[in-house]
């Protein structure tokens, strides 16, 4: 059973920083790619990140390039989303996925965790 939960979301000022975490568990992660998406409310889920656990190699969203950097750290199983220079417009609640590795699709995903950032 894969489970992934997220933490780290809260309220922060414009201009902050948060480090969301999601903790992998179920299988061996080596063979995947772990993804972050948000959902505003009254919008669609979109795509943040992306990193493949076995190469390292990342992907982002133009709108949060620069700002945010996903990682993973191998003995913990756990994918971070550090993000920095935080916008209003960046509130969201945000999901931690996990798909194959030569695939596309998230199988899997957390419950996701809420990231409030005020004016």
């Amino acid at each position: 059973q894969v489970q992934l939960v997220e933490s780290g979301g809260g309220l922060v000022q414009a201009g902050g920083s948060l480090r969301l975490s999601c903790a992998a568990s179920g299988r061996t992660f080596s063979s995947y790619g772990m993804g972050w998406f948000r959902q505003a409310p009254g919008k669609e889920r979109e795509f943040v990140a992306d990193i493949t656990w076995s190469t390292g190699n990342t992907y982002y969203a133009s709108s949060v390039k620069g700002r945010f950097t996903i990682s993973r750290d191998n003995a913990k199983n756990t994918v971070y989303l550090q993000m920095n220079s935080l916008k209003p417009e960046d509130t969201a609640v945000y999901y931690c996925a996990a798909r194959p590795t030569l695939s596309y699709v998230y199988n899997f995903w957390g419950q996701g965790t809420q990231v409030t950032v005020s004016s």
